[in-house]
């Protein structure tokens, strides 16, 4: 008998037979996979970090880390993951990969996402109007077609508060000096100053502050305070400016209470977002003032030749910096970034001071529901792709 007619008759030419034997392993995998046999891939990680930033837009870099228990890879070319990232209901930034191809055992499965800075000033103004505070929440949904198309969300949100100006409020005695022959220095004590955010003028397009300042006048003559203005800079960005006229007049041996209204403008926090990122999500703000004090104001019975004279409020000038960790996985992982309480909570760090110089450290607190994830156990309690 001729064997390999016989061969060719059954089976076919030897390609034949190895697209049978292939077509075959793929139909026994299926069945495997349907009847439990192998496992089903799951998600064990989800991990999200800035990446480059430039003028106009974030790289937002995410590992999705899938486990394989199969002793062979798995080609999901069929799956896709869409990723959203939403700060106070504000969406950030949204991104799609599709095509899945994981080893055995552990694959992580690098993608980006792209954030138009130009999200940061709408991302600002809700931030303060929700008292400084963001819920940032990031979604990556995971649609399968390997066991009848199921879609598998895996939510993580962490929530940032943060303390720009509440180092300003300061009950702290400051001389002012003018650096001047005549009148003799200290001209005036500044003994208590406040800040809070002015939200019922809150707009998309300004922050203002309301400040104050207590005054008093140690002089047998009173100051007249025709000019106020301020600088607003974070990380060298100029973001607000401006000056009040005819603020107020100290009387002899008095004190007075002089108000300010700052401001930031938030079309400028996009320039500023690219500053923050590129120092390691860290921001170095400052508020400097400077006052036109007039000490010859005849009709309070002023000494009437002096004139005008423009000094520097270097006392009252206010720093302060923040840092912020926004994912989570700023030093590596979550649990580094900030302190562990012995309830197993995170706490955040303040190191501030009267004097208007201080240091917040903004660490984010974890979700129950959800959290940064970035470690897990190499089990089988993942979440399936399938």
């Amino acid at each position: 008998m001729d064997i390999e007619r016989v061969q060719s008759a059954l089976f076919g030419s030897k390609s034949r037979i190895a697209g049978s034997i292939a077509g075959g392993l793929v139909v026994l995998v299926v069945l495997a996979l349907l009847l439990g046999v192998i496992g089903v891939p799951a998600v064990a990680t989800v991990e999200n970090r800035f990446g480059t930033v430039n003028d106009s837009k974030t790289v937002i870099e995410t590992d999705m880390v899938v486990t394989n228990p199969n002793p062979v890879g798995v080609s999901l070319s069929d799956t896709t993951v869409n990723y959203t990232v939403q700060m106070n209901d504000v969406s950030m930034a949204t991104g799609q990969k599709a095509g899945l191809s994981i080893e055995s055992g552990n694959s992580t499965l690098p993608f980006r996402t792209y954030m138009q800075n130009d999200r940061i000033p709408p991302w600002w103004h809700s931030h303060i109007e929700n008292r400084e505070r963001t819920e940032v929440v990031i979604d990556a949904t995971v649609r399968s077609g390997l066991l009848g198309g199921r879609q598998i969300s895996l939510p993580q949100q962490r929530t940032i508060e943060t303390d720009l100006i509440g180092q300003f409020n300061s009950s702290a005695t400051r001389p002012i000096e003018a650096d001047r022959s005549f009148p003799a220095d200290p001209i005036l004590f500044v003994n208590e100053t406040s800040a809070h955010w002015n939200r019922a003028a809150l707009t998309p397009e300004r922050t203002p502050i309301a400040m104050s300042f207590r005054a008093y006048n140690p002089k047998q003559y009173p100051y007249a305070i025709s000019e106020l203005g301020y600088t607003i800079t974070m990380n060298g960005v100029q973001v607000g400016e401006g000056s009040s006229q005819d603020v107020a007049t100290v009387l002899p041996r008095t004190a007075q209470t002089i108000r300010a209204d700052v401001a930031i403008r938030n079309q400028n926090l996009d320039d500023w977002w690219v500053t923050h990122l590129r120092n390691d999500q860290v921001t170095e703000l400052k508020i400097q003032f400077y006052a036109v004090v007039d000490p010859a104001d005849d009709t309070v019975g002023g000494l009437g030749e002096t004139g005008s004279f423009r000094i520097p409020l270097d006392p009252l000038d206010y720093r302060t910096t923040i840092e912020t960790d926004m994912f989570g996985t700023k030093n590596g992982t979550a649990s580094e970034s900030a302190d562990t309480n012995d309830d197993g909570s995170q706490s955040n760090s303040t190191d501030g001071s009267t004097d208007g110089d201080s240091t917040t450290t903004i660490d984010g607190n974890e979700d129950d529901a959800g959290g940064s994830v970035t470690t897990t156990d190499d089990g089988d309690d993942g979440i399936l792709l399938g």
